[in-house]
């Protein structure tokens, strides 16, 4: 059983489609394990997008990902990183698959709705920043 940590970014919670999103996971089978709203600060956000800390794109994204609240879960399943990246659809809404989140929430390649991770690792990571182990359910 795999995990990935799943984020519903703050266009996402102001276009009101967190139950969509879930929806569309529990429809695939994917269970959800964790999930709460929060709110990030600006370090917060800062550590967790450390990896593009180098990156042009690093004080919009971090901008972004604190101007309103997140809901972050954790989802369970069977090969569950690449089930819910095909989902999300591509990074660039206009790349993205018809039918998947970003394509149909997404308004540009920053405010595209939803973040996964890319791999087990950063899974590893990822849940660990936001969820102890109290807060994961064993399903």
């Amino acid at each position: 059983m795999e995990r990935t940590l799943s984020i519903i970014k703050p266009d996402g919670v102001q276009k009101n489609v967190i139950g969509e999103v879930v929806k569309r996971f529990e429809t695939e089978g994917i269970k959800i394990a964790a999930m709460k709203m929060i709110q990030l600060s600006k370090i917060q956000a800062q550590g967790f997008y450390e990896v593009h800390k180098e990156r042009p794109f690093f004080d919009s994204l971090t901008d972004f990902m604190t101007s309103g609240p997140i809901v972050v879960m954790v989802l369970e399943g069977d090969d569950v990183i690449a089930r819910n990246r095909k989902l999300m659809g591509a990074t660039n809404f206009k790349d993205a698959e018809e039918g998947t989140i970003r394509k149909d929430y997404a308004t540009d390649i920053e405010k595209n709705v939803v973040h996964g991770s890319d791999a087990p690792e950063t899974a590893a990571f990822e849940i660990a920043y936001f969820f102890n182990g109290l807060e994961i359910q064993n399903r």
